[in-house]
């Protein structure tokens, strides 16, 4: 088939979402930083200006090239995490950036891309099974490597984003089992956080008892429930020595207040509390462009950033909030067509890491900000402040495009 230009074949569906995000993004870091002396929107601009060449970059190079060199992308990527140990610099005790002058960079946000291709790459050859134990944890060890990097960083909330990987592994072939592991994992543990750990441990024996009963003939194994009652009852049993002394004591402050266990409005619970407020107040249609009380007044701290959407609650109302929402979604729903219509596998994981990684950013933050998840540090994609936020996320993004822009070229 004769070749044809990018210009011709990219999806410019999802361009012009992209577009409308980062337009509404600036206009909202605009509104919620109008009144600070220090630039906020200004380079805002400037970081959105310097994707234009970013994305023409991506665009350009060869679609084939981030599959020939996507362990080289990885290992790079791997050693700029680590080198944050010895050259990086501390922000409110996070030693998360690279300094030069007053310009910082955060490679964190790079290494989601790079693990999307590093995993699309082991994922598409050809003698891959995921079915076999040493393939499902070489392709886990894929998404391990940097987590385990940025969690001492402490960047949880960036590590947290990798759990995405494990449903993209799922969808080539994961066992289930890994799947629901996670998932009872994270229910005991939030469970025994508010019943006492016996009280825990009798619903997962009756819960049990009832799969034994009324399961399957094959899965009736009364072995297998009494090692599995075993295991959950040690784990329920060692959530409290974890919460106690392993989690920090914002951590727990966070978990405490969002389960109902503390009240604390003036303290650690203050920003969810003026987040819930700003958003509450929008009403149906919002306040009016520039016209949000808390907004303007500054009561809900680092508003600009992971906060973002509590500006489009308070001036854009529920309106306002649900066209943002639609949009989101309609670029998660879009980046999944194009990857299903992909002619090569190393394409169609890449795509489902693509739209993995923003919705998970999207879902977390927007919980974050209303309350019913605790307070990580998870920015909302091309709307939060940063650099290396928005240029991460384009780079993720327009990576996708190009291999779909060359799909045409892979009969």
């Amino acid at each position: 088939m004769k070749n044809q230009s990018v210009k011709n074949n990219i999806d410019w569906i999802s361009v012009f979402i992209y577009i409308a995000l980062v337009i509404l993004g600036w206009l909202n870091i605009y509104s919620s930083s109008l009144l600070s002396t220090d630039g906020t929107y200004q380079k805002q601009l400037i970081f959105i200006g310097c994707t234009i060449p970013l994305i023409f970059v991506v665009l350009f190079v060869d679609g084939k090239f981030y599959e020939k060199y996507a362990s080289i992308i990885f290992g790079v990527s791997l050693l700029s995490l680590a080198g944050l140990f010895l050259f990086g610099k501390t922000i409110a005790g996070q030693r998360c950036w690279y300094a030069i002058g007053s310009f910082t960079l955060q490679p964190s946000e790079f290494a989601k891309a790079a693990t999307s291709l590093a995993l699309a790459k082991y994922l598409s050859d050809t003698q891959i099974n995921l079915k076999e134990t040493n393939r499902q944890l070489q392709a886990l060890a894929i998404v391990f490597l940097p987590v385990m990097l940025i969690l001492p960083q402490p960047d949880p909330g960036s590590a947290l984003i990798y759990s995405v990987f494990i449903l993209v592994l799922f969808r080539e072939g994961l066992p289930s089992w890994y799947v629901w592991t996670g998932f009872i994992t994270i229910l005991l543990f939030v469970l025994t956080l508010v019943l006492e750990p016996y009280a825990v441990i009798l619903i997962a024996l009756g819960v049990l008892i009832i799969i034994h009963f009324k399961g399957r003939a094959v899965d009736r194994n009364i072995i297998l429930s009494a090692i599995l009652l075993a295991v959950m009852s040690g784990f329920v049993l060692s959530v409290d020595y974890v919460f106690d002394n392993v989690f920090k004591q914002h951590h727990r402050d966070r978990f405490n207040i969002l389960l109902g266990k503390t009240v604390d409005m003036k303290g650690i619970g203050y920003n969810t509390n003026q987040s819930e407020i700003a958003i509450g107040s929008g009403g149906w249609i919002g306040k009016g462009f520039l016209e949000g009380t808390q907004t303007k007044g500054g009561f809900v701290p680092e508003q600009h950033t992971d906060y973002i959407f509590t500006t489009v609650g308070e001036e854009w109302g529920f309106a306002g909030s649900l066209v943002v929402i639609l949009l989101f979604v309609g670029l998660f729903l879009r980046v999944i067509y194009l990857a299903e219509r992909q002619k090569t596998k190393f394409s169609r994981v890449y795509g489902y890491c693509v739209a993995g990684i923003l919705f998970t950013h999207f879902f977390v933050n927007i919980a974050m900000v209303i309350g019913i998840f605790p307070t990580i540090g998870v920015p909302l994609p091309f709307f939060s402040y940063g650099g290396s936020g928005l240029w991460g996320f384009t780079i993720l993004l327009f990576i996708f495009l190009k291999m779909d822009a060359n799909k045409v070229n892979e009969w």
